[in-house]
């Protein structure tokens, strides 16, 4: 309960909105600062007026005041040792007066962390630390911890539990006021160092990654301003579920993408059964492809004869072949040696120039480099590598296959990747998704891919080693965040460890944390999805959620499933918050059509919710990421049965399970599978 402060004249909760009044005031002022720049009189050119403008576009939209978000939701006050006297609002960012003293402190910045870190054993030369509840935009409570007071017990946060415990509609929510302090660590790590948080469900690890990414970019932002950083999420639906995140807290730069994103070189058309693809995104793949792209070079036989003007000059083939032996020993690119290789050959020549008595300089060696006689040698011996034409052939020519997969490959493996009818052409060709992988790793190896200064990687598990090798290219030179959950892995070729998982990144030596507290989902929920874990993620310690919800679970027989899950969904309405129907992929047409005979409106996973239109249908193959207030799960033994095998059907149930953040009602006319056993 709010108590008054002796300090304050008026009335606590009377000067907490006065204060919030005069922050939106000083915030707005800052947003016209901004519009009212007149750039012409301090750019040069065009070009200068054109990047300043969309630097002033990007400010005055990251000056934005939502009118429904708080601009601050917690209040410091120190003690003497630092910071004596001092008291600090923590918002989503800074915000300062017309003299520049900051009225609202970014949560980012170090004099916020006690905020998330301070506690009664530690408490960090806070005195106080207010929370504030909203409701609608407005400040409407405050709740205060008195943490160097030994006669105060350390409790629970009535306002920090209801905000975690807030319906949502529409895309994720930021986290910022609720962040814990085992999160907040993972959070600010450095920049440096590649994170691996391993974490299940409704253990906000997600939300982990996305503020992290916007912690590094204050702490680190000219750096990574040119260095870039990249989101990657498994599908379009999961991407539009987070997207407002970072915006919310002022981050405008940040690009997202999916893996297939990455990789799109070649259009996807086609698809491959699971064996084949697993065989495809095997590690061992990247080797097969480097003898493929390694084999096209070729040691001279001839001599070299370079005629300049009336002068010859002769280079003999044991010379030529050491220079191309010594490329190849060095094993940088293939573009990159087949780029030297003429330089090299140029050197040589005017080395016996300079012997002769010449004094040739840099553009001698260039011109020489480019003489018909020396490109004539380098196509000879080192030709252009096309990636997508080197993929066509490997997997449309058997012998080409079998001579750089030998050792690497069974003959069982080799027959899964050859296509049975050959393309005649790359772009006639119905790539797969797992081809463009393989494209891409080709390129990879003809000439360097560009490398991001972070990268988050969301949904980890479910990588093949090739796309995590695909990831790692973009992230050579910089760092990761890697998010996932084994237990939640439902591809043929999910990872089972993370140890395994870095390595083919290329981050062997990332720290892995792993969350074990959850925040969303109830405790009555994950407890019975945890049932599965023994039968498909033996190892993997469950989920030990702190939201108490009694009656938040549901288990009902149906006689007729499709007029029970339409009047359970009708139930779930009546709450407040979002609505998720999940089910088989394979229900979802017939669930579509007794949605509509009933008149019921529903939106599709990506769609964004609305207080008047609740309800998405969400075949469970895309339930993975997405979160709803109240899930309703048609048929569980429908969603195992879906699956290519008994272990990923019990893990996307695992999934379908854990998505509701306040009820979950699951209705049934077969059996339930026994690994979940009685409720």
């Amino acid at each position: 309960m709010p108590v008054s402060d002796p300090l304050d004249p008026l009335d606590p909760l009377a000067r907490e909105r006065a204060h919030l009044t005069e922050s939106r005031s000083a915030l707005r002022a800052m947003r016209e600062d901004v519009e009212a720049l007149d750039i012409k009189d301090v750019t040069a050119n065009w070009v200068n007026s054109l990047v300043l403008g969309r630097q002033i576009e990007d400010r005055i939209k990251a000056l934005a005041d939502l009118a429904d978000t708080p601009l601050f939701f917690g209040r410091l006050d120190y003690l003497h040792t630092t910071q004596e006297g001092q008291r600090f609002y923590i918002g989503r960012r800074h915000v300062h007066d017309a003299d520049g003293d900051p009225m609202v402190i970014d949560w980012r910045a170090p004099v916020s962390q006690p905020y998330y870190q301070a506690s009664k054993k530690d408490p960090q030369d806070v005195g106080l630390r207010r929370r504030f509840g909203y409701t609608g935009g407005e400040l409407t409570a405050y709740e205060d911890e008195h943490l160097s007071d030994p006669a105060e017990l350390e409790t629970t946060s009535r306002l920090l539990q209801a905000e975690i415990e807030r319906p949502r509609v529409g895309p994720m929510r930021d986290i910022v006021a609720t962040i814990q302090p085992e999160q907040d660590g993972i959070v600010r790590s450095d920049l440096s160092g590649t994170v691996c948080v391993q974490g299940g469900p409704g253990t906000g690890k997600t939300a982990v990654g996305l503020h992290r990414v916007a912690y590094l970019l204050y702490a680190h932002r000219e750096r990574l301003a040119r260095t870039g950083t990249l989101v990657i999420g498994p599908n379009r639906s999961f991407l539009h579920y987070i997207e407002q995140v970072l915006p919310a807290l002022g981050e405008l730069e940040v690009q997202q993408a999916t893996v297939d994103d990455l990789v799109a070189h070649v259009e996807v058309r086609g698809t491959d059964d699971a064996a084949t693809a697993v065989v495809k995104g095997d590690a061992r793949m990247a080797e097969v492809l480097r003898r493929a792209v390694r084999s096209h070079v070729a040691l001279p036989k001839e001599p070299l004869m370079v005629v300049r003007g009336s002068r010859r000059w002769r280079v003999p083939a044991y010379e030529l072949e050491e220079m191309v032996r010594e490329l190849l020993d060095r094993d940088i690119r293939y573009g990159a040696a087949r780029e030297a290789l003429p330089q090299r050959i140029a050197h040589a020549v005017l080395v016996r120039m300079e012997e002769a008595g010449e004094a040739p300089d840099d553009r001698v060696q260039n011109a020489v480099a480019r003489n018909p006689a020396v490109k004539a040698v380098v196509k000879e011996c080192w030709p252009l590598v096309e990636p997508a034409k080197l993929v066509l052939r490997l997997l449309g020519d058997a012998d080409f296959l079998a001579e750089h997969a030998e050792g690497l490959l069974t003959e069982d493996e080799q027959k899964l990747l050859l296509w049975a009818k050959p393309a005649r052409s790359a772009k006639s060709a119905k790539w797969s998704a797992a081809d463009a992988v393989l494209i891409d790793e080709t390129r990879d190896l003809v000439e360097r891919t560009h490398s991001l200064g972070h990268v988050v990687l969301d949904e980890a598990q479910d990588l093949s080693p090739m796309q995590y090798r695909a990831v790692g290219r973009r992230c050579t030179t910089g760092s990761a965040t890697i998010l996932g959950d084994l237990a939640q892995g439902t591809t043929p070729w999910a990872t089972e460890s993370w140890a395994q998982a870095l390595g083919h990144l290329g981050k062997p030596e990332a720290v892995v944390e792993e969350l074990t507290a959850g925040f969303r989902v109830p405790r009555e929920v994950i407890a019975y999805a945890s049932r599965l874990l023994p039968h498909m993620s033996p190892g993997l310690a469950a989920v030990e959620s702190v939201r108490e919800n009694p009656g938040s679970l549901a288990v009902r027989p149906a006689d007729d499933l499709d007029a029970d899950v339409v009047a359970a969904c009708v139930e779930s309405l009546t709450h407040e918050g979002s609505v998720g129907l999940i089910a088989a992929d394979a229900r979802i047409a017939p669930l579509a059509e007794a949605l509509t005979a009933a008149g019921m409106a529903y939106l599709s996973p990506g769609e964004e919710t609305t207080a008047e239109s609740r309800l998405t249908l969400v075949p469970a193959s895309l339930a993975k990421g997405l979160e709803y207030d109240y899930v309703v799960l048609d048929e569980p033994a429908a969603v195992v049965d879906g699956e290519p095998d008994e272990r990923t059907g019990l893990r996307r149930l695992y999934v379908a399970l854990t998505r509701a953040v306040s009820g979950l009602t699951i209705l049934h006319s077969a059996p339930i599978p026994e690994q979940l056993g009685a409720l």
